[in-house]
């Protein structure tokens, strides 16, 4: 299930990798490859994506360019229709499709900016933010299902944390300006979703303890895999967080985020974390899936108006004049991350964002 050769001199993967179907963690990480876009997919790909890569025959054949293909395959295929005058199906199939509207800086009267520290380049470099407006938690189990959908995408796309880790605010909670840095272990405090204030190093001893403990119940001979990412901080002298314009840590990444702007029933905005010490890309990817996730739950909700009282409201929503149920657009705003000089580093969603969930969002831009 698990292969770790990382750090040695391969040169070439083997295709018949591709054929151990128990294989589910492979670490290949710090080897020169010959296929350069394979030595970056090792180094922010999960395990998944680097098997069927090679499954395909590598350089070049791998599930990125067959899904390009498809796409322009696609696009062939529609305009064929729409050229014959079948294109009425498609139609009905892009207006069933999720909408996203996204908010250019340019066109945000106050747009949040985060400003990178330069120390957290040699502890967790990289980071992805955006503003989500719109959300609906309050009908039933909406918010059991946000949260439970951060879990899942937790354990897949994020590699139980050990790739990325998400954060998600109640945007009316942070308070802007924010700064990524770095802190040491001893001075880092942090009021942990369900826990009082604690200093960074006594929460990790607490987590390392219960893992532990968890380990005896369940009488295994490894920590378990959701507790992985807490190895990810060992030996280094500083730790990384998102600091608020109060000096509040809000995000200690990748262990926890705050209760001071934790998500509520009531919230409708919310301000998107991704950090990543592996790629800037896996950063974008997992946010690009959050959004579509998110999407799919707001429809969920309005289609199934389930309880609180919201009947009224989704009512007049998709009322007469209204849009139909599912196809109100969230509004993802901007979010620019700088560094300390104001030089961008990072703006997310780009033009090029958002792409790899293209087939089931339809993105007004």
């Amino acid at each position: 299930q698990s292969l770790d050769v990382a750090n040695n001199q391969l040169r070439e993967l083997p295709s018949a990798l591709a054929d151990c179907p128990r294989l589910k963690e492979a670490n290949f990480r710090g080897n020169q490859l010959r296929d350069k876009r394979l030595e970056k997919m090792v180094n922010g790909c999960q395990t998944k994506a680097i098997l069927e890569y090679l499954r395909a025959g590598g350089r070049g054949k791998g599930k990125a360019e067959s899904a390009r293909e498809e796409v322009r395959k696609k696009k062939r295929e529609k305009q064929q229709k729409k050229d014959s005058g079948d294109g009425e199906q498609d139609e009905v199939e892009e207006a069933s499709r999720l909408l996203v509207k996204v908010l250019h800086v340019s066109e945000n009267p106050a747009p949040l900016v985060v400003k990178v520290s330069p120390g957290v380049k040699d502890v967790r470099p990289f980071i992805v933010c955006c503003v989500l407006k719109g959300v609906n938690l309050k009908p039933g189990n909406a918010l059991k299902r946000f949260l439970s959908v951060q879990t899942k995408l937790h354990e897949d796309v994020c590699e139980r944390r050990t790739a990325a880790t998400i954060a998600t605010h109640d945007l009316q909670l942070v308070k802007a300006p924010l700064t990524y840095d770095i802190q040491p272990p001893d001075e880092l405090k942090i009021m942990p979703l369900g826990r009082k204030e604690i200093k960074a190093k006594d929460l990790l001893r607490q987590l390392h303890l219960e893992a532990e403990e968890q380990r005896k119940q369940k009488k295994r001979q490894n920590v378990s895999g959701l507790h992985k990412y807490l190895q990810l901080l060992d030996g280094k002298d500083n730790y990384p967080c998102l600091v608020d314009a109060e000096g509040a840590v809000i995000s200690f990444p990748p262990i926890t985020n705050s209760e001071k702007t934790k998500i509520r029933k009531e919230t409708r905005d919310l301000f998107l974390e991704v950090t990543s010490d592996t790629s800037l890309q896996i950063c974008k990817d997992v946010m690009d899936m959050l959004i579509l996730k998110i999407a799919e739950l707001n429809r969920f909700a309005l289609e199934n108006k389930e309880g609180s009282g919201s009947d009224a409201e989704l009512d007049a929503l998709s009322g007469p004049g209204g849009l139909e149920p599912g196809n109100l657009p969230l509004v993802v705003e901007q979010v620019r991350v700088v560094d300390t000089d104001g030089n961008l580093k990072v703006l997310y969603p780009s033009k090029t964002d958002l792409a790899t969930v293209s087939s089931l969002l339809t993105v007004i831009r």
